[in-house]
C-alpha cells in the first residue's frame, strides 16, 4: 500500500515485518539511508522530512519508519512494555531491511535521540547490515554491570526526573490526558515557538498522538530494566561500523555526569573503534536536526559520500 504525503512528494508505504505493519515514509530510489526517530516523535521527527528531501535530491533512497508503537505502525501490544526492548526494536529494523532490500545489502543509518540508541545496537548486533552510521545527540553507552539506566538516573536526579516519572504505567498517560483536555485553550494561548518549530508541526504531531496516545513511546523507557538484563552478553562489545557522531554543546545529554569526559577522553573511541569524527556544534541544544537542519544535511551527506 502506498500513499503520498503532502510534503513535496514524500510517499508512505506499509511493510509487513517482524509481526508488525510498519509505516515508512520517504523517497524510494537510490542507495538506502534509514532514518530512526526518537521520543515522542514520528518518522516526521520535526526535521527528518528535511533530511529525506535533501538526500533524495542527492541520489539516495531515504526512508524513515514510524517505529514500534508509533503513528500508523500497528501490531505492537502497547499495554505490554516487555515487548519494547532494544532487542525487539532491532528485530523490527532488521525485519524492515529484509522487506525492502536484498538481504546481503548494507545500508546507511542515521539515528537521533532514542533512535540513536536503536542505531547503536543495530550496528553492535548486526554490523553485517550497516555500511556506515551517523548518530545525533546520544552517544553509545556500553553495558554497565553496576546498574541499569533508570537506577543511575534516579540516583543522579531523583524521583522527579522524567525517566523515573515515566516508569509507572498509566500515571504519566493520565497527566498527558489532562493536558490534552486543555488543548484548545493552549492552542489559543500566546506561546512563543522557537523559530524551527512551526504550528503545522505541532498540528501534525497532535493529530497522530490523538490516535495512538503516548503509551507506545513510553514503553521504551519502561523496558530499560529489561534492556539491562537482556544485554549482559554484550558486555565489552564494540560497535564495528564507520561512524560519525554529532551533538550540541547545549544538549543536556552532553552535560550528563561523565558523558563529556567519555566523548573527549578516549572511552567513546575505545567502544566505537571506527568512530571517524565527533562534531560538537556550538549554540545548539537537544533538537539538533531541527535547530540546524541544513548543517546536519551537509554533515550527513559529506560522511555518506565516503562510502
Amino acid at each position: 500500500m502506498q500513499k503520498t504525503n503532502k510534503m513535496e512528494g514524500i510517499k508512505h508505504k506499509t511493510v509487513q515485518a517482524n509481526g508488525l505493519s510498519i509505516d515508512i515514509a520517504g523517497k524510494f530510489e537510490g542507495p538506502l539511508v534509514l532514518f530512526v526517530h526518537g521520543f515522542p516523535e514520528l518518522w516526521y521527527t520535526w526535521a527528518w522530512r528535511h533530511q529525506i528531501l535533501y538526500l533524495a535530491d542527492h541520489g539516495y533512497r531515504a526512508v524513515a519508519p514510524n517505529l514500534h508503537g508509533y503513528g500508523d505502525t500497528t501490531g505492537a501490544p502497547v499495554n505490554d512494555h516487555t515487548k519494547f526492548t532494544i532487542h525487539h526494536l532491532v528485530g523490527d529494523l532488521i525485519g524492515l531491511l529484509d522487506a525492502i532490500t536484498d538481504q546481503d545489502e548494507k545500508v546507511f543509518v542515521v539515528g537521533y535521540d532514542w533512535g540513536a540508541v536503536y542505531a547503536w545496537h543495530l550496528c553492535m548486533f548486526r554490523p553485517d547490515r550497516v555500511k556506515a552510521l551517523v548518530n545525533l545527540s546520544v552517544p553509545f553507552m556500553p553495558w554497565n554491570p553496576n546498574g541499569d539506566m533508570v537506577e543511575m538516573l534516579r540516583a543522579a536526579y531523583g524521583e522527579d526526573h522524567y525517566v523515573s516519572r515515566f516508569q509507572e504505567p498509566g500515571k504519566i498517560e493520565a497527566e498527558f490526558g489532562r493536558m490534552n483536555k486543555d488543548h484548545d485553550l493552549a492552542r489559543n494561548a500566546p506561546v512563543a515557538l522557537p523559530p524551527w518549530l512551526l504550528e503545522e508541526d505541532i498540528e501534525y504531531f497532535a493529530s497522530q498522538l490523538d490516535k495512538t496516545g503516548f503509551s507506545g513511546g513510553l514503553n521504551y523507557y519502561r523496558a530499560l530494566h529489561l534492556n539491562c538484563e537482556l544485554s549482559s552478553a554484550w558486555q565489552g562489545a564494540k560497535v564495528m561500523v564507520p561512524t560519525k557522531f554529532i551533538i550540541g554543546d547545549l544538549d543536556l545529554n552532553y552535560h550528563m555526569p561523565g558523558i563529556k569526559e567519555y566523548i573527549e577522553n578516549g572511552g567513546f573511541l575505545k567502544d566505537v573503534p571506527l568512530l571517524e569524527e565527533v562534531v560538537v556544534m556550538e549554540g545548539v541544544a537537544h533538537f539538533i536536526n531541527q535547530e540546524r537542519p541544513h548543517e546536519i544535511n551537509n554533515h550527513i551527506f559529506q560522511f555518506l559520500q565516503k562510502f
